[in-house]
């Protein structure tokens, strides 16, 4: 079936004219409409996918060369502007926005032969870690339709996972990517914090934000690396490093790998199951010649109360632009008209954002604000440099470290959701690497006894892509997950 095929598989089959980039659309945009009510993976469709199929079948008539993704249906996070097409960060407050401009990583996927085929569900504005937020209601895991697909990238995920595209589009600020593809079983990767622009990416926290590829395979999420990553004059906070192209890269040799084991992380208290499947992964990797070095970070604990400390505040910053006049949703005053401006503002924004969005401003806006900035964002600012100086040591005795992606499987829609201290602490072994800006991926390794992806993350030093992903195929090649569809649909 082609909504199993992956996003290579798809691009040589249509440039060898197997079959058409508008067979291909089609046959997603079919599997979409017969079971996306189940998952409720996407917010908006693009209505011109198969037209822009179209231009792609004709282009290879005439000969010409569409891109390395010619005809291949990407799933967009809705938090990436997209020309003539809603975005709404899963919002009411955006639930009319259509912007003028497209973001530059989705520019870029699209000038080499992407079909954008639709905008993804998430939690509102990125916030939260089951995609139980969003204005546009849960997105649910394929796998299971009773747990969680995981967050912020929810709807990413779940696209993938369900076959409803063969790759998609997610952000991650603490973890959003990672997360969510260790919960659908799927690689997500992302890259060192400037590697993608961010320009046209609906902000959440500006230092920590940072766009990557969810597949079904390593070497899809290359493919959609070489497209994206590479300076952006729109975006100063890009990297200059050159990106140098890693389509084709062969295996890893595993006995020329030193791998750190943080001891922080197994101070936690971890599911089973996930213990079982990190465990597992270095028995094989051992095997096979790979060396594994105790490794200490030792401000681990601190991660998550810094990391929420500097993303709401950058948050509080980042969401004072929606105030109901400018652009989005405006609330209706119970007159003919609102008394005063600040009437507008609050109503605007007490109506358009959700509860943990507000909580998240709230927590911000304290934390910035005066007597207060000192103590805390301040405090932050300095704890979260001792983090990012825990890694720069942490790598002098080794080449990747691995952990655990989170402390558990995929949980129970409805069962954290009132929980937020609980929800936060599941973030323990991702936010740290948003806020050192390092790369970091999630790669599937086995589900559990209750039929659950699990899956392991390598973090590597900044701008070391290559040896990840290299190292991330020897990983996968222990799997049986490579390529699989979800089995609950």
């Amino acid at each position: 079936m082609i909504t199993q095929w992956g996003v290579q598989q798809i691009a040589d089959a249509i440039k060898a004219k197997k079959v058409s980039a508008v067979e291909v659309t089609k046959a997603f945009t079919e599997n979409i409409a017969a079971k996306d009510k189940m998952v409720n993976a996407f917010i908006t469709l693009n209505e011109q996918a198969l037209k822009e199929a179209e231009k792609i079948d004709l282009r290879l008539q005439k000969g010409e060369d569409p891109g390395f993704l010619a005809g291949v249906p990407i799933a967009i996070k809705d938090l990436f502007c997209t020309k003539n097409i809603r975005t709404t960060a899963a919002s009411k407050i955006l639930s009319n926005f259509v912007p003028p401009y497209t973001a530059t990583c989705v520019d870029r996927l699209q000038e080499q032969g992407a079909i954008l085929i639709g905008k993804t569900n998430m939690d509102e504005f990125a916030m939260g870690s089951s995609n139980e937020t969003s204005f546009f209601g849960r997105c649910n895991n394929p796998w299971n339709l009773e747990y969680v697909a995981g967050g912020s990238s929810g709807g990413s995920a779940a696209a993938v996972a369900a076959g409803f595209a063969p790759a998609s589009l997610g952000s991650d600020t603490g973890g959003s990517i990672r997360q969510p593809a260790a919960y659908c079983g799927l690689v997500g990767v992302k890259p060192t914090y400037g590697r993608i622009s961010r320009y046209g990416m609906v902000a959440f926290a500006s230092s920590l934000d940072q766009a990557g590829p969810m597949t079904k395979s390593v070497d899809d999420s290359t493919v959609l690396l070489d497209a994206m990553c590479g300076h952006d004059e729109k975006d100063s906070t890009t990297s200059r490093q050159k990106w140098q192209p890693l389509r084709g890269e062969q295996m890893a040799d595993p006995k020329k790998f030193t791998i750190g084991l943080p001891k922080e992380y197994f101070e936690h208290n971890i599911d089973a199951g996930v213990k079982k499947a990190f465990d597992e992964t270095i028995e094989s990797l051992k095997k096979a010649g790979a060396t594994f070095v105790e490794v200490s970070l030792p401000n681990t604990a601190y991660s998550v109360p810094v990391y929420y400390m500097v993303a709401t505040s950058e948050a509080s910053s980042n969401l004072s632009r929606y105030d109901g006049v400018r652009y989005g949703f405006r609330a209706k005053p119970p007159q003919k008209d609102w008394g005063t401006l600040d009437d507008l503002y609050s109503h605007s924004r007490s109506e358009g954002f959700g509860a943990e969005v507000k909580r998240r401003i709230l927590l911000g806006t304290f934390a910035l604000s005066s007597g207060y900035y000192e103590a805390y964002y301040a405090q932050a600012s300095k704890v979260r440099r001792l983090i990012q100086n825990d890694f720069i040591e942490a790598f002098k005795k080794c080449d990747l470290i691995m952990g655990p992606v989170t402390t558990s499987p995929a949980f129970k829609t409805g069962t954290r959701i009132n929980d937020p201290v609980s929800m936060y602490l599941n973030d323990i072994f991702t936010t740290s690497v948003n806020l050192a800006g390092l790369p970091a991926m999630s790669i599937p390794v086995m589900l559990n006894q209750e039929g659950l992806p699990l899956g392991v993350q390598i973090i590597a030093p900044h701008f070391a892509e290559q040896p990840m992903l290299s190292f991330a195929r020897v990983i996968e090649g222990f799997s049986n997950m490579k390529g699989r569809v979800a089995s609950g649909l």
